[in-house]
């Protein structure tokens, strides 16, 4: 028995540690997610202890949840692939929840706002058609 026989059951054991993982961190992203559309939800009935801004953050945030529940929903689909585009939504989403969130100096504002261009542009890189191997 040579020692690459030895050693090929490695992948497929990681590659099961990785799936089961992935199962169990869309099960907290999915209670958080309830937790976060009962927030939401919450909002309407607060008698205005919340702010618009707390609404909005909270909003941000459920996309956030709802995007990583997305990407683990794509990996398994595209047989334990994740395609890059998913995070550079999740990316842009996380600097527009920041920009809400800590707006008050401009020059950091200028500079989120340059991060979610370089984001835009990656994105529409890695949508063409040469660079595209996934959908």
């Amino acid at each position: 028995m040579n020692i690459k026989n030895k050693f090929e059951y490695i992948p497929r054991v990681l590659q099961w540690v990785l799936n089961i993982a992935l199962i169990v961190l869309a099960i907290i992203l999915v209670t958080f997610l309830g937790k976060e559309t009962l927030y939401i939800f919450g909002f309407i009935n607060d008698e205005g202890d919340l702010s618009k801004l707390d609404l909005l953050e909270g909003i941000l945030i459920y996309f956030l949840y709802f995007e990583f529940i997305a990407l683990i929903i794509k990996y398994f689909e595209a047989r334990h692939h994740f395609p890059l585009r998913y995070f550079i939504y999740i990316g842009i989403t996380a600097i527009i929840r920041l920009i809400i969130i800590d707006h008050e100096n401009p020059f950091d504002t200028l500079i989120y706002a340059v991060a979610i261009l370089v984001l835009v542009v990656t994105l529409y890189l890695a949508n063409s058609r040469q660079l595209k191997r996934d959908d």
